[in-house]
């Protein structure tokens, strides 16, 4: 008798287990986390007042007052900040210079946006003195690319959208009527732009819709860990679906090939839904590739997801559109070519 209830145990057991095989294990299904949308800052209007600082490199002497002449000609009022020419070992200022510049703009609700004169090195330096809340209190645009990538980073992690563009040096230079220091103007004053370009050959045909971040390669893979600041970390993108962009200027192919690596070993290739590259500029071909695409190529196309060259965003202010970081958008890669269109909530 205890021989056949030990059997008939037995047999009970085993049909659970396969019934349990059966089933999806629950416990490895994460749900998918409530991402609110991030925060647009408001549309510009004439008169209002922009703040031009320097938080990395030291710009050229004409560059602030040259910007802040185009900014006059669209009708809004500039202010430099104080450190904006101040040299420190080629930084505009020490750290707590720079990041008083910084606070300082973002502090003031009369300032409605930041145009930073350049880039360089030194941005990522000012995070670790600031917080979330320093740039949540007064949401405005901070405008730059190259290394104030380390700000839209910043901006992004802290629940604010921000603008990857042509910045001081290119505002002076281009002047007012220049057509890509327009497109910068007309989003500044609340226009979703949306962008067709041409096909490229190695483009990967698709459509993919998320939430734009990205900029310079090297500058957002250096700050890559930082749970804080780092707008690719894993538990910034996880539930958010998001359509990369990236370029570089003076890397080697060896070292833009060790970032991508980089990028797909941290599993940043695995979930975003579309990639844009840029434009990678003053470098030299090497290892038999035609150019930097060519050897990116062969690692992106791997993925079931579109991929474009060529985009206009890079350290060639004459191919370098406005991207706002933070923003849904829709990619469209078809043979004809490529679109853009950033999207409302």
């Amino acid at each position: 008798m205890k021989r056949l209830i030990l059997i008939a145990a037995i047999a009970l057991f085993a049909s659970m287990t396969i019934m349990a095989s059966d089933q999806k294990p629950q416990r490895h299904q994460m749900p998918r986390p409530h991402r609110p949308a991030l925060k647009m800052p408001e549309a510009l209007k004439p008169g209002d007042k922009i703040a031009i600082i320097s938080p990395a490199s030291t710009p050229g002497e004409q560059n602030p007052e040259k910007a802040a002449a185009t900014l006059r000609a669209w009708g809004f009022e500039p202010v430099l900040g104080r450190n904006v020419l101040t040299n420190y070992h080629s930084y505009a200022g020490t750290i707590r210079e720079r990041c008083s510049d910084l606070l300082w703009a973002l502090n003031d609700p009369d300032i409605k946006a930041i145009v930073c004169t350049r880039g360089g090195y030194g941005s990522s330096m000012l995070l670790d003195p600031l917080s979330h809340e320093d740039f949540q209190r007064n949401p405005k645009w901070i405008v730059g690319y190259s290394d104030i990538t380390a700000l839209h980073s910043a901006m992004v992690c802290s629940g604010v959208m921000s603008l990857h563009a042509n910045m001081g040096g290119a505002l002076g230079e281009r002047g007012p009527n220049d057509n890509i220091n327009l497109m910068l103007r007309d989003v500044l004053m609340g226009t979703l732009p949306s962008y067709t370009v041409p096909a490229h050959p190695l483009n990967k045909m698709g459509t993919a819709k998320g939430v734009v971040i990205g900029g310079n390669m090297a500058v957002f893979t250096n700050i890559g860990g930082s749970r804080e600041w780092d707008f690719l970390d894993r538990d910034n993108i996880r539930g958010r679906d998001i359509i990369l962009f990236f370029e570089d200027v003076s890397e080697s192919m060896p070292r833009v090939n060790s970032m991508l690596q980089q990028l797909r070993l941290k599993g940043v290739l695995n979930h975003v839904k579309g990639i844009i590259v840029g434009r990678f500029t003053e470098y030299e071909p090497r290892d038999g590739y035609t150019d930097m695409n060519e050897m990116l190529s062969e690692t992106l196309n791997g993925y079931d997801i579109p991929v474009c060259y060529d985009f206009p965003a890079s350290h060639d202010e004459s191919w370098n559109y406005p991207m706002i970081e933070g923003c849904p958008a829709t990619l469209e890669v078809t043979p004809e070519g490529v679109k853009l269109t950033f999207n409302s909530f």
